[in-house]
């Protein structure tokens, strides 16, 4: 059956170089899959990050909050297929030319942070148009087996990318009370932050995140000096362990724009069989575009 490896107790940025390869090799020892780990650009040791990971046997690495050329040849150097994401056709292309081996589209309606403030199915197209070369993924908001099929039938996608819909799975580590944020989430407690990394957020309203947007000082007093420009609002790092661990009052719940739509809990089995009868039975071939 499939599943999903743990997440980490700390968020990758507050990771020691020991910790992020033990947590990784514990992930390999528990799937025969694929194990991809994505690393902020936006982080200050980034580069050390991605060696690491690759000495630690990771399948995959994927990248955003920023862009990084250097990474393609360290990808390719060492023989691990390289993920960029991007939030614009000028970025897909620039990472189709750099060496990218796939490319994530990923729009407005995603969780955590944000490269574009246009949806998916306006975005998707314009990037669709200059990546030729290698796999393009959908990302953002997609929950069902009918958003497949649309992205791939319909727009082209090569796959698609979902997070929300599975932390919502049993086999999720998250916190109990973390599952109960998303549960409970109503269409107005979608709100977006501005994080300290310097790109919006699309978080869950709680006590913390509307004593932020009141303007009122968080007083977090925590600097390590983990991202290269922080605008230390807050520490967003302690901020999301904080929410991953239960405290989803004074953490920082980050979540797709869809989450409300979200009623279960199932296992991942079910929720791979839910979304593939419902993609093969809303699929239809997209027009072969000469």
């Amino acid at each position: 059956m499939p599943r999903i490896a743990p997440v980490a107790r700390k968020s990758a940025s507050h990771l020691s170089i020991d910790e992020l390869q033990a947590d990784i090799r514990r992930a390999k020892q528990m799937t025969k899959g694929i194990v991809t780990i994505n690393i902020m650009f936006a982080v200050r040791n980034f580069m050390e990050m991605v060696k690491a990971s690759i000495e630690a046997g990771v399948d995959m690495i994927a990248t955003g909050a920023g862009f990084s050329r250097d990474i393609f040849k360290v990808g390719k150097d060492a023989g691990v297929p390289i993920i960029s994401i991007v939030s614009s056709p000028e970025f897909g292309k620039l990472a189709e030319r750099s060496g990218a081996d796939a490319i994530v589209v990923e729009a407005k309606e995603a969780g955590g942070h944000l490269g574009t403030d246009r949806a998916l199915r306006d975005l998707f197209p314009e990037v669709r148009k200059v990546v030729k070369k290698v796999p393009l993924i959908a990302a953002g908001g997609i929950s069902t087996g009918k958003d497949i099929a649309e992205m791939i039938g319909k727009f082209g996608a090569d796959g698609v990318q979902m997070a929300t819909r599975f932390v919502l799975t049993k086999e999720c580590d998250v916190a109990d009370a973390f599952k109960q944020a998303y549960l409970n989430a109503k269409h107005e407690d979608i709100v977006l932050i501005k994080s300290p990394v310097g790109l919006p957020g699309r978080a869950i309203r709680n006590p913390f995140v509307d004593q932020y947007l009141s303007g009122l000082e968080i007083g977090d007093g925590c600097c390590d000096a983990c991202l290269k420009n922080c605008g230390h609002e807050f520490c967003i790092a302690n901020r999301l362990v904080m929410a991953r661990n239960g405290d989803t009052k004074e953490g920082l719940v980050f979540s797709g724009e869809n989450v409300w739509t979200l009623k279960d809990i199932p296992t991942v089995r079910e929720l791979f069989d839910r979304l593939v009868s419902e993609a093969e039975e809303y699929y239809q071939p997209a027009p072969i575009v000469p």
